[in-house]
């Protein structure tokens, strides 16, 4: 009987209820993981161990979150803390090496929207492989369309059609029906079920441990409030919790292993709680516990010696251990992050010195090396002259790497196997804006270099051995930004094949993908596969259609990148990427190469995640999902047929997974959950039950190495054996090669050199700025250098014989020449100096042989030099100005061929360190008045003025310190000066009052004032303030028409302004007699010493008028003669003489006494001296009508005027 199917509301309601609820629940869940012990495909050059591996997660709250932990940070340099050089590693500032050994199923976030649908429906679009099982919907949580905890499977079809081909038949990949099952067991990670990082430290290498530390870290406080270690010692079946071993209250930040001897382990603590370290010999057994008196941020640990480590404290210092952490010792403070290293040369000289970026007391950063238990400043040594820019040391192999910023323009040097720094040649006209150093593998520097023109791009360039002369390899790389703000350059090595890199340019806003087996000297795009998945034909052709892949890499050995390849297996490349006219991230598929990149096949159309297993005999996929899943794929024949198998019995959300370290590798370890708020579930998956038995000599075949039928590939042929696609044996250690011929010598085998370009014919021509014959500029008569064919042998191509003898350089005689090109530079690139310092001059000669040369330098102060060889000239020329100016330096380099002449200008400066400005503190309207920028020192270079006056939005720039200007508008006025002297700009501002008329008068104090007075500008206002008070207080005059200015120097005087006020009410201003009648009221109370103030409790200050006042001066003692009162009667007619000319006389203008100057030299500038002091000319004590008084203060920047109005 047929049964119908109706419509039901309320079960469709429950259906899309659980559904919504479980996406939201699970499908964005995850944790972090972290490895400690991960293989790598290739040797990236990282820039430091920073913090360790950077994560990217979804947490259980469903934020995004990043962290690092100890470790490797991505940059320009190899080794990393507790990783060893087949450890995972990681690149910030470039796409690092794939970790094609580990992936995870959840951190892909392109998530398949496409539902399963019941059997006889269609199939849907996006499913490759035959879809995974439905996921549980918890315990006891219903599932749509059956009972709970129901999984609905589908069985007995391949998909889209691809089951029945035969592996590699019209490039489909062909998939099992039948479902298989993997040996595994499940442990639980009881009571950590609100952790959400995970660090694992698998030992491998024979080896049957395994670390786990897990850790609640709260987003919300930023830090660890709980962590558990957990301890295997059977490759993961089950776990020992270690609490109690390490300390029950103890939180534990991050693992460390030392990398030449896994059996060392270090646990640090977090440092909010306490700061120690716990130490372990025996593989995570036991440990010792130590305190530190700093807190790590991060550790490097020697490449060679296991005990030795470099420790990073959050405060910049470094510190050094030979003890394993038991001791250490303060190395240098100011180290710059991420830049100090282990000396790393292939020869192993010196092992205990230490290379660092310091700064120094004035902020510079300079290059230092030390040993590491003893770096005093005694024993420093600075392989740089000078100083270089921040964060630039890059210590890589046999090769150093610094820069310096002159002229606006970054500048590039080099120092290979610790010999004398050279600046890096690049064409003359790239002019970089930035570069990052890729590799330094086989004695040669591959660098991305961003130019002038360029945004989102970079040129890839490749050096000689030297690491000086740079040639173009490829143009237009597309960059992006990586997760920690580091620039991703899209470029990618292949792993096991030497000079392959696959690299995706920019070609008029399209990203195409090429690929090159021969360092960059050509590059081809990708042939797309013939058929698809379901074996239809594809019509893509070259060049309008190709192949397009994505090659970012995994900073995280746990979560896969889109590209991965390995040591082990040269030949196998699998990545995600379409097909088409450009690179795009819509309707993605992977596909895998199994002949090195000539051919492809896609194998999915969805993207996953692929481990090599059995040195890549066995390729596991598990798809990219936020979706629990229990299934993976393997195949045995790279990737043509695909088996399906089950890893667990219950659906997991898989957070990550590790495989076994070491050269076997048939163990890995799933991490997950079973639902939102489960414990970790490890899943340890033993694949040694799929091998019949060990593979013999007869299960294999030769397979030759070729670029579309090009057997030789960096000059020789390579003949590599792999295992038959039917035989399922174990193929156990690597044997690399089996064969490996040289090759004759084609012009393939060569690049054009320095400053040659590869025109349409394939031939090298000199560029149009490059001069062929500037090779021998630095050679010496009778000397012989290597004169360019314009051709250079691609380096590590292993070709011989051919047209080899007439592409080398051949060694040419110096030819004598006159000179020409004749520079003289500093040694920093710039134009000023300071006086009583060190200036370093350097010659330079574009032809010419200078270490025959007399060479005459006239430093342009009355000194001049001469030299009879280079040697003299080799660390510069240095010469001590004792005096500022501008000096003319001559040079002239003359032979028996002929001379040059060069002239360089140098601004000598002494340093700026205080600015005042000299000016009136009243002055009449319409009336010219000077204002003066006095300077501390007063000698001090070329300096530049700027004035801005009151609102005006516009300044007078002038190049003198006096300036003179009229106010048309009374009331109170701003003048600020601004002086730029070099680098360093100072300021101060006045105020001034203008008015049509005013009266002053000079103001003294008792001398008891003069034992209190420190003669600097704040004490200066105080007393300015206390005295007008006082001065209103005791006449009742209005503090509008009182200005009362304390002038610096000793004894204690002040100047008494009178100024005209008009009231609110009033029609008119005061006028003149109205001052005169204030003046007198101001002198009377001064005469009479009815103005006065308390100091401090004792000291009373009286303020008087500073001329002879009227009261009598006779001396009633008898014992003086009349001669003598004669005398005094004569002053006081004198005094009264003035007070009639103070009467009578209107003011007139005056000017400011000029403070004594000192000059600024190596011999009479005395720093003992207060800054503050200075010696000034007294004023007569007489009234003025009208006039003006200054006094120059020698302060800093914003000093207000020592006067007070209102």
């Amino acid at each position: 009987m047929e049964k119908v199917a109706g419509w039901y509301p309320a079960w469709h309601v429950a259906l899309l209820y659980w559904t919504w609820l479980f996406l939201f629940t699970f499908g964005f869940t995850g944790a972090e993981i972290t490895c400690r012990s991960c293989h790598s495909q290739v040797k990236p050059q990282q820039q430091h161990p920073q913090q360790g591996l950077l994560m990217h997660l979804r947490t259980d709250r469903g934020e995004k979150e990043q962290r690092r932990f100890p470790g490797k940070k991505g940059g320009e340099r190899g080794q990393g803390a507790g990783m060893e050089a087949e450890d995972a590693r990681l690149q910030a500032n470039l796409s690092p090496a794939p970790p094609g050994t580990k992936f995870s199923g959840w951190e892909t976030r392109r998530v398949t929207r496409d539902t399963e649908k019941v059997a006889g429906e269609s199939r849907p679009r996006a499913a490759a492989a035959p879809a995974e099982d439905q996921p549980l919907r918890g315990r006891g949580s219903p599932a749509p369309g059956g009972r709970p905890g129901s999984v609905r499977r589908r069985r007995g079809r391949s998909p889209r059609g691809a089951a029945g081909r035969e592996p590699g038949e019209a490039g489909a990949a062909r998939f099992g029906l039948e479902e298989l099952r993997l040996g595994s067991t499940t442990f639980a990670l009881a009571g950590d079920s609100a952790h959400n990082q995970a660090m694992v430290h698998w030992s491998g290498h024979n080896s049957s441990v395994i670390l786990i530390l897990t850790k609640l870290y709260d987003y919300n406080l930023g830090s660890i409030t709980e962590s558990s270690l957990w301890r295997s010692t059977d490759y993961g079946t089950t776990y020992e919790k270690l609490n109690d071993k390490v300390g029950l209250k103890t939180i534990l930040s991050y693992l460390y292993v030392c990398p030449t001897n896994k059996r060392k382990i270090m646990l640090l603590t977090d440092p909010e709680v306490e700061s120690s370290l716990l130490i372990s010999s025996d593989e995570g057994a036991t440990y010792q516990k130590y305190r530190l008196n700093f807190y790590i941020n991060s550790l490097l640990f020697h490449p060679k010696k296991e005990d030795w480590i470099l420790a990073y404290s959050q405060d910049q210092k470094l510190f050094s251990s030979v003890e394993f952490g038991r001791r250490w010792l303060l190395l240098h403070e100011q180290v710059a992050p991420n830049r100090f290293y282990w000396s790393m040369m292939g020869s192993g000289r010196e092992p205990d010195l230490v290379h660092l970026e310091a700064k120094t007391v004035d902020g510079h950063a300079q290059y230092i090396t030390c040993k590491m238990q003893n770096c005093s400043e005694a024993t420093h040594g600075k392989p740089f002259p000078g100083y270089i820019d921040r964060n630039s040391l890059i210590v890589q192999d046999d090769y150093v790497f610094v820069q310096l910023t002159s002229g606006g323009r970054p500048h590039y040097y080099v120092s290979y196997r610790r010999n004398a720094f050279t600046q890096m040649k690049l064409p003359k006209y790239s002019l970089p804006k930035d570069m990052h150093v890729i590799s330094t593998d086989e004695n040669q520097v591959f660098a991305a270099v961003q130019e002038w023109n360029q945004n989102d791009t970079y040129n890839l360039y490749i050096s000689d051995t030297r690491g000086v002369y740079f040639t173009l390899a490829l143009e237009n790389v597309k960059s992006s930004q990586g997760l920690e703000g580091n620039v991703m350059i899209d470029l990618y090595e292949v792993a096991g094949i030497k000079g392959m890199f696959l690299a995706n340019k920019k070609i008029d806003n399209q990203v195409k993908t090429f690929i090159t087996y021969n360092k960059g000297r050509d590059w081809s795009l990708l042939q797309a596969p013939n058929t698809d998945l379901r074996g239809n034909p594809i019509h893509c052709l070259l060049p309008y259609c190709s192949l397009h892949l994505h090659l970012k890499v995994s900073e995280n050995p746990y979560t896969s990148g889109n590209i991965a390849s390995r040591d082990t297996a040269p030949s196998i490349i699998v990545a995600s990427g379409n097909i088409g006219t450009e690179l795009s991230d819509k309707d993605i598929s992977m596909f895998v190469s199994s002949d090195a990149g000539n051919t492809w096949r896609q194998i999915f159309e969805e993207e996953h995640s692929v481990l090599y297993l059995d040195q890549g005999g066995v390729l596991v996929a598990m798809k990219h999902t936020s979706l629990p899943i229990r299934h993976l794929w393997l195949s045995f024949d790279e990737g043509r047929s695909w088996s399906k198998y089950s890893f667990t019995s219950l659906p997991l959300f898989v957070d990550g997974v590790l495989g076994e370290p070491g050269e076997e590798t048939l163990i890995m370890t799933v991490f997950g959950h079973f639902s939102h708020r489960s414990e970790w579930q490890l899943v340890k998956v033993d694949y040694k039950s799929i091998f019949d038995r060990r593979c013999e000599e007869e299960d294999y075949r030769p397979w030759q190495l070729h670029s579309q039928g090009e057997a030789c590939i960096m000059g020789a042929k390579r003949i590599y054996r792999k295992r038959k696609s039917e035989k399922k044996c174990m193929q156990g250690k690597y044997a690399g090669a089996m064969t490996s011929e040289p090759c004759v010598c084609t012009e393939a085998d060569f690049d054009c050199d320095y400053g040659y370009e590869r025109h349409s014919n394939g031939q090298c021509l000199p560029a149009f700025w490059y001069n062929p014959s500037s090779l021998s500029k630095d050679c010496s008569l009778g000397q012989s250098y290597l004169n360019s064919t314009g051709y250079r042998k691609v380096v590590s191509n292993n070709c011989t014989d051919g047209v080899r003898e007439r592409y080398t350089a051949k060694p040419q005689q110096c030819p004598g020449k006159a000179p020409q090109g004749l520079h003289i530079i500093t040694s920093d690139g710039k134009l000023t100096a300071e006086q009583g310092h060190n200036v370093t001059f350097l010659v330079q000669l574009e032809e010419g042989d200078l270490q025959r040369s007399l060479i005459q330098v006239d430093f342009g102060d009355g000194i001049a030099v001469s030299y009879a060889n280079l040697s003299s000239t080799e660390d510069g020329i240095k010469h001590i100005y004792q005096n500022v100016g501008i000096f003319r330096v001559t040079v002239m380099v003359e032979n028996s061929l002929g001379s040059d002449n060069a002239v360089l200008y140098l601004h000598v400066t002494c340093p700026l360190e205080h600015v005042h400005l000299s000016l009136p503190f009243v002055t009449t309207k319409n009336k010219e008045v000077n204002a003066t920028a006095v300077l501390w020192p007063s000698q001090v270079g070329t300096l530049t003025y700027v004035w801005w006056f009151g609102n005006n939005t516009e300044p007078l720039i002038t190049l003198e310190g006096s300036i003179t200007f009229t106010f048309s508008v009374e009331g109170m006025n701003t003048i600020t000066v601004q002086v730029s002297a070099g680098n360093t700009i100072l300021q101060d501002t006045k105020t001034i009052a203008v008015y049509e008329q005013f009266r002053s008068l000079r103001l003294s104090f008792s001398p008891n004032l003069d034992d209190y007075n420190p003669d600097i500008p704040e004490w200066r206002r105080d007393i300015s303030r206390v005295v007008k008070r006082a001065l209103v207080e005791a006449t009742g005059i209005s503090s509008k028409h009182i200005l009362v200015a304390v002038l610096p120097g000793l004894p204690t005087s002040a100047e008494l302004f009178i100024l005209p006020y008009r009231e609110a009410t009033a029609e008119n201003k005061r006028t003149s007699a109205d001052l005169e009648q204030i003046s007198e009221r101001l002198i009377q109370k001064l005469n009479q010493n009815l103005v006065h103030f308390e100091l401090k409790p004792g000291v009373r200050i009286l303020v008087h008028a500073a001329h002879l006042t009227t009261a009598p001066l006779v001396d009633l003692t008898p014992s003086h003669s009349g001669s003598a009162m004669l005398m005094l009667l004569s002053v006081v007619f004198v005094g009264l003489a003035v007070f009639v000319i103070y009467k009578f006389k209107r003011a007139t203008s005056g000017h400011s006494p000029e403070p004594k100057e000192r000059k600024c030299n190596q011999g009479s500038l005395d720093r003992g001296l207060p800054k503050g002091l200075w010696i000034t000319k007294r004023f007569q004590a007489k009234t003025r009508s009208g006039s003006i008084s200054t006094a120059a203060e020698s302060q800093s920047t914003k000093e207000i005027p020592t006067y007070v109005n209102g």
